[in-house]
């Protein structure tokens, strides 16, 4: 039996509107017990630092490349990523030893799968200092030097779902799962396991923005 891990997922999304937390154990293959979650939200003042993060990126050739305010930006969103942690732990009586990775997603201002380039700010190394814990990052551009387009990233998790669900559920059948993020996605598995998987669409992104602009409020 594979070991089972306890891990730490961070996720900043394409709304920018915050840090969303989640506890779960896994062998990181079908097994997941998932536990406590939390979102700490983003003022406005940070907010609207990201959105010009995403203007500041629009001339980046190479993943490296740090214009404009965007290395500020990083090692604040790295900040704000760690200080986030301490407080999940501290809600949850957890200590960093209990938790064998985190995966810190980082925030994407800018992705261009058909030149194979995508960016996201965070710090992995600064973010395992600041919490004590092992950081896994950069997941998109890993993805893309293994042939993928670096989006979605989700459909490991929902098949992992697919493979825990009770028996009279999944009973033969194949799986479609659909993920509302800023950007929508679908996941279709198979009865063999077999996984298709692509973005569909604008999700949430085009509510947010008519919200801003017609509201006035930040989201």
């Amino acid at each position: 039996m594979v070991e089972m891990k306890t891990a730490i997922g961070l996720m900043s999304g394409t709304s920018m509107d915050g840090i969303d937390i989640a506890l779960l154990r896994t062998d990181g293959r079908d097994r997941v017990e998932r536990g406590a979650a939390l979102g700490i939200a983003y003022e406005a003042k940070f907010h609207d630092r990201l959105k010009q993060a995403l203007q500041d990126a629009k001339p980046v050739r190479q993943r490296d490349e740090r214009p404009g305010a965007l290395a500020d930006v990083e090692r604040e969103l790295t900040l704000r990523h760690a200080e986030a942690v301490r407080s999940f732990l501290n809600k949850n009586n957890l200590q960093p030893a209990d938790i064998d990775v985190i995966g810190f997603h980082g925030q994407t201002v800018l992705h261009r799968p058909d030149e194979a380039l995508t960016v996201q700010l965070g710090d992995g190394a600064l973010l395992a200092r600041e919490t004590g814990v092992a950081v896994v990052h950069d997941m998109r551009a890993s993805d893309m030097v293994h042939g993928g387009q670096g989006a979605p990233l989700i459909p490991v998790y929902h098949a992992a779902l697919a493979a825990g669900l009770p028996a009279e559920l999944r009973s033969g059948r194949p799986v479609v799962f659909v993920n509302i993020g800023g950007i929508s996605n679908l996941t279709f598995v198979g009865t063999d396991g077999q996984i298709v998987a692509y973005d569909s669409g604008p999700g949430n992104t085009l509510i947010d923005q008519w919200v801003e602009a017609h509201a006035g409020i930040p989201v």
